[in-house]
């Protein structure tokens, strides 16, 4: 699947767990997400706050409490899912029916293209954007270069 590559530098949001707050640059904690599976690195942002709130509210059930926390990527390689209908479907679902989603072979594709990071439309508000890190060295003040 062909994405557009772009660069990106400015902030990112994310709802952290209390514990995590101090290391926001951290991957995802769960072994498979929306697009990550099998060991790979994975950590989930929004281009805005209001974003972040939106993107968690499945998981808000379980208790944790969660704190805002902005945080600078800067990576040179970002692939442009938004748009892209398959990006932003329930993948839970499909993983409880013993299904694989097909957001895997969309994050798949941005990581052999050589992509740091994935920018992809909200769910169930498409105006907003998130964005998936691959390469966490990207968040934070030192960000990635071109390769």
């Amino acid at each position: 699947m062909k994405m557009p590559i772009l660069p990106y530098d400015g902030p990112v949001w994310r709802l952290l767990p209390r514990g995590l707050v101090d290391v926001p640059a951290t991957g995802a904690q769960a072994p498979e997400g929306r697009f990550h599976h099998s060991g790979q690195i994975a950590a989930y942002a929004s281009l805005t706050a209001e974003g972040a709130s939106v993107a968690i509210q499945r998981y808000l059930s379980d208790g944790v409490e969660r704190v805002l926390v902005s945080i600078w990527l800067a990576a040179a390689r970002v692939a442009d899912a938004r748009g892209i209908p398959s990006a932003s479907i329930v993948w839970q679902d499909l993983r409880e029916a013993g299904q694989v989603p097909p957001t895997w072979a969309i994050s798949d594709s941005a990581r052999h293209s050589g992509a740091q990071a994935m920018l992809y439309s909200s769910r169930s508000r498409p105006e907003l954007a998130h964005v998936v890190i691959f390469e966490l060295g990207c968040l934070g003040s030192g960000g990635c270069s071109v390769r």
